[in-house]
């Protein structure tokens, strides 16, 4: 596997400008003096993005509460977000980023290995950016199920 560009905690967090499920242009230093946590997914409504974007909004009140707001970013357009918005009732934003452009950026797209072959897709992956846009947290290759609840803990939000 080739090396890649891998973003750490205390790098600057890469600004983006990304359309939502809802149409809405959506850049992240809109976000400056609140923490955000930026998650990369690779595919909506598969078994586990449909996990992780559920586990983000049941427990939304609780992040939202501790001064978290929650972005989710995938190559799906910003229709296929809207459907799977409305099929799962998820209340976290999600942003379209068909490109790749941020996903690579962020060192979300890249080279992995999927059942034992490397492949280029997207690493699952999540970021806290501090409210200043400095990166608190950058974890790569992260599991859908529990990754939610292991954030939670370690932010010691509960």
């Amino acid at each position: 596997m080739t090396e890649q560009t891998r973003l750490q905690v205390g790098d600057p967090a890469p600004d983006f400008s990304l359309t939502s499920s809802d149409g809405t242009q959506v850049t992240l230093s809109d976000f400056r003096g609140t923490s955000v946590i930026v998650y990369f997914y690779p595919k909506a409504a598969t078994p586990g993005c449909t996990k992780q974007a559920c586990d983000f909004t049941d427990n939304l009140a609780l992040l939202g509460d501790a001064g978290y707001e929650v972005l989710g970013i995938s190559p799906d357009s910003p229709e296929k977000l809207a459907r799977f918005v409305e099929d799962e009732k998820l209340r976290i934003t999600l942003l379209s980023d068909p490109e790749k452009q941020v996903l690579t950026e962020w060192g979300a797209f890249g080279e992995k290995k999927n059942y034992g072959k490397v492949v280029q897709g997207v690493i699952r992956s999540t970021f806290v950016v501090d409210p200043d846009g400095t990166l608190a947290e950058a974890r790569y290759n992260v599991k859908a199920t529990g990754h939610v609840a292991k954030l939670i803990k370690d932010l010691k939000i509960a």
